[in-house]
């Protein structure tokens, strides 16, 4: 493998203001990460980082080389065109940044587009960024599409090696195979390497996994939160308020939609709360329930991103 530090390069201001913050606290940064890519239901983790990077006093700390890394023939980055010349272009970027929370508390946000190439390179550069910043925690958070209905509080699955971060969230399954992400092997390699990782994976309904699904970035957003102590009241708020938009949007939908749609909603409905309640009991099962098999739900994730690739290519 090449070296993984010919993928980026830092930002020396930024670089210089982290290295003073973990001169004078030694307990070490969260980082947090989330890339545009194949597995995100609702545009869970896409809706966090934009309201975090709209919302919060943000810096560059490190770049990485998006010409190596993006393939523009599967994503082609947009172009403006205006009368008789091109006047701008949209550059796809991954980017380290130092990012305040409410309270002043810094932490880094590492976002952009998913790599398409040298993800085993890439990962490798971001576990020399957390061992040369001294992270002591890293994060990530996406939506996965799921048979659960929109009318029930949105379940996480948590993973990593941190999961003792999100008590009272247990796994949904014991195994499955599904398509792999940038994201993921990053987990899996930092886990690997001895440094505490928690992912966070919101369960969106799969009927609306192509459109934004606030409740789903809420949630997720509140879990992260709680997991790592910033104060993010902000970006909580905006995306509680598109929530309640997007629950009557949603609502007027299903009211004006056909009688396979309702039959569909009720019958999640009644398969979750029938989970719900033997939860509640203590018993695996109280009633007899369908529940999806880890074949079922990696035949989810490959029709999710099979209708992802239809509208458009990609991925995105």
């Amino acid at each position: 493998m090449l070296d993984p530090q010919g993928l980026y390069e830092w930002e020396p201001s930024g670089l210089a203001a982290v290295e003073a913050i973990t001169a004078r606290d030694s307990a070490g940064l969260v980082l947090l990460y989330h890339f545009d890519g194949y597995i995100d239901a609702g545009e869970t983790g896409d809706q966090i980082v934009d309201r975090l990077l709209n919302g919060l006093s943000h810096r560059v700390v490190a770049r990485f080389d998006h010409d190596r890394l993006i393939d523009y023939r599967a994503r082609r980055p947009l172009l403006t065109f205006e009368s008789h010349r091109w006047t701008a272009y949209e550059t796809p970027g991954i980017e380290l940044r130092l990012v305040e929370d409410a309270t002043g508390a810094p932490f880094l946000l590492l976002s952009g587009l998913e790599p398409d190439v040298e993800w085993e390179r890439f990962a490798a550069a971001v576990r020399q960024i957390v061992e040369r910043l001294g992270v002591r925690l890293s994060v990530n958070f996406h939506g996965i599409p799921m048979g659960v209905p929109h009318t029930r509080p949105v379940g996480l699955t948590p993973h990593g090696n941190r999961t003792d971060l999100m008590p009272g969230h247990g796994s949904f399954f014991d195994e499955a195979q599904v398509p792999g992400s940038a994201e993921a092997l990053i987990e899996f390699r930092l886990a690997e390497a001895g440094h505490d990782v928690l992912g966070v994976a919101a369960h969106v309904p799969h009927y609306i996994a192509r459109s934004a699904y606030p409740d789903a970035a809420l949630t997720a957003l509140e879990a992260v939160t709680a997991a790592t102590g910033l104060v993010l009241p902000n970006a909580a708020h905006a995306l509680r308020t598109e929530a309640l938009r997007t629950q009557e949007e949603i609502e007027r939908q299903i009211s004006e939609g056909d009688e396979e749609l309702v039959a569909l909603v009720s019958g999640l409905e009644h398969q979750y709360d029938a989970v719900a309640g033997a939860e509640t009991r203590g018993n695996l099962v109280a009633e007899p329930v369908e529940l999806p098999t880890a074949d079922e739900i990696g035949r989810e994730f490959e029709r999710f991103l099979a209708e992802r690739e239809s509208d458009g290519g990609g991925g995105i």
